[in-house]
C-alpha cells in the first residue's frame, strides 16, 4: 500500500514537472537587422531596450510587439555590448573595444551624451549592472592581474575606478556575451569568470573583501568558462561552456548556495550545450540561452530541459513585471511564453 502511494506521488510529480516545462515556449518577434544584439534591459511589461553592434539600439513600448530602431549618430561602428534602462526615456549603453565608451540618453534615444571614453587598448568592457538608479558598475577584462571595475553613483553621469579591484589569475577573463557575467545587488558584487579558470568572484559590501570560489564549469581555453551568473530566491546558477564547440553538454551549468559559496548538488541533466546567459524568473525557475538554443529549469538547476533550438545571446526578465525577452544575432528578438 505504501509503495503504491509512493509510486503514485512520484508519477504525479513527474507529470506536473513535464507539464510545466511543456508550457514554456519561445516566440520569435522579429529578425533581419544587421546587428548582433547582446545588450538587453527589460524595464517592465511594456518597456524594453536592446543594444548591439554597428551602433544599433532599439526600444519597445508595447511589450515587444513593435520596436523603434536607430543607429546612434557618430557611433555607427561601436559595439554596444550592454545596456541598462530605467524608463522609456532614460538608458545607459556601454561599448566594448577601443575606445571604451559609455553613453546616456534622457530623451528616449533621440540624443546620446558621452559620459566616459578611454582610448587605452588594454581597456575592454564586458558588462554593466545597476542595483539602484544611481549606483552601478562596469566590469572590464583584467589589467595587470586585476579585473577592471568602474563605478557610478550618479546614474551613469560620471564613472570612476572602483576602490578595491578583484584579483585575476593568469589567463582569466570575463565574457562580453550577454552583460550578465556581472551582477550587483545591494552593493554586493558577483563576477563569473572564464578562460584559464571558472570562478565565482564575490564582494561583500559589509566586509569590503573579495572571495574567490572555483566551480566545475568547463575551462582551460580562451573559449571556455563561466559566461553568466544569476541569483535566485533559494540559490544561484552559474552557466557557460565552450562557445567554439557549443553542442558539448558537459560541465555547462552549476547551482550554488551563497555564504559561503558551495555547490548545491550535482546537475542531473545539463542544458543542451553552451549557454551565454542565465536569468532568474521566479521560485526555482531559471531560463538560459545560447547558440544551440534555450533551456529552462524549475528545480533550481538540478534538471534542465531544452525548450527551443533557436540561437540567442541574451535573455532578461522585467525588473518590474513578468515580461521575458531574448535577443541575438541578425537583430533577432524573441519572447518567452509561460
Amino acid at each position: 500500500m505504501k509503495k503504491s502511494r509512493l509510486l503514485t506521488t512520484c508519477l504525479l510529480a513527474f507529470l506536473i514537472f513535464a507539464t510545466t516545462l511543456k508550457a514554456q515556449t519561445i516566440v520569435q518577434l522579429q529578425t533581419g537587422k544587421p546587428t548582433s544584439i547582446r545588450g538587453l534591459s527589460v524595464v517592465d511589461d511594456n518597456v524594453a531596450w536592446i543594444s548591439g553592434s554597428r551602433g544599433y539600439i532599439a526600444i519597445t513600448r508595447d511589450g515587444g510587439k513593435n520596436w523603434d530602431w536607430t543607429q546612434v549618430k557618430g557611433f555607427e561602428k561601436a559595439d554596444f555590448r550592454d545596456i541598462e534602462a530605467f524608463s522609456d526615456k532614460t538608458a545607459v549603453i556601454m561599448s566594448s573595444g577601443t575606445p571604451a565608451l559609455v553613453l546616456k540618453t534622457t530623451d528616449g534615444g533621440a540624443t546620446w551624451q558621452e559620459k566616459y571614453r578611454n582610448t587605452d587598448t588594454t581597456y575592454f568592457l564586458d558588462a554593466m549592472d545597476f542595483d539602484t538608479p544611481k549606483h552601478g558598475l562596469i566590469l572590464g577584462d583584467p589589467i595587470r592581474n586585476k579585473f577592471l571595475l568602474l563605478e557610478t553613483n550618479d546614474g551613469g553621469e560620471t564613472w570612476n575606478p572602483f576602490k578595491n579591484m578583484p584579483d585575476a589569475l593568469t589567463g582569466e577573463a570575463a565574457f562580453a556575451a550577454s552583460g550578465t557575467c556581472l551582477r550587483v545587488s545591494n552593493g554586493n558584487i558577483l563576477i563569473a569568470s572564464g578562460g584559464s579558470n571558472s570562478r565565482l568572484i564575490s564582494y561583500s559590501q559589509k566586509k569590503e573583501i573579495w572571495d574567490y570560489s572555483n566551480f566545475p564549469i568547463a575551462h582551460g581555453k580562451a573559449s571556455q568558462g563561466a559566461f553568466s551568473v544569476a541569483v535566485g530566491k533559494n540559490n544561484g546558477i552559474m552557466i557557460g561552456g565552450n562557445y567554439e564547440k557549443d553542442k558539448i553538454t558537459d560541465s555547462v551549468s552549476v547551482g550554488y548556495i551563497p555564504h559561503p559559496f558551495k555547490l548545491l548538488t550535482e546537475t542531473v541533466r545539463q542544458p543542451a550545450g553552451f549557454q551565454s546567459c542565465v536569468e532568474f524568473l521566479n521560485a526555482d525557475t531559471f531560463l538560459a540561452t545560447g547558440t544551440p538554443g534555450s533551456n529552462i529549469t524549475i528545480d533550481g538547476g538540478k534538471t534542465w530541459k531544452q525548450i527551443d533550438s533557436t540561437s540567442y545571446n541574451v535573455c532578461r526578465k522585467a525588473k518590474h513585471g513578468k515580461l521575458v525577452l531574448l535577443a541575438g544575432n541578425g537583430g533577432k528578438i524573441g519572447i518567452l511564453k509561460m
